[in-house]
């Protein structure tokens, strides 16, 4: 009985354990429609992090490839 309970115990800890490392590395990035893996790397690596994006101007935003201005405007209500 004592083994049953320590491997429920075992595996409700490591699932819990799992969800809580994904939900970690979730960005808010990840919320806005048309903003995936690819264009997500990408803004952050030209304006270094939400606030920068948030702070950037609409022509910043649409000089990168795939971002168009109805995205960057989804992309700033997404973030506000």
């Amino acid at each position: 009985m004592q083994r049953i309970r320590d491997e429920a115990h075992r595996f409700a800890i490591t699932a819990h354990r799992n969800r809580r490392s994904k939900a970690g590395l979730a960005s808010r990035l990840d919320s806005v429609p048309g903003i995936g893996p690819t264009r997500r790397k990408v803004l952050l690596q030209k304006f270094g992090s939400i606030e920068g994006i948030l702070s950037a101007s609409l022509e910043d935003l649409t000089s990168i490839k795939g971002i168009t201005e109805e995205l960057a405007l989804a992309l700033r209500s997404q973030l506000e």
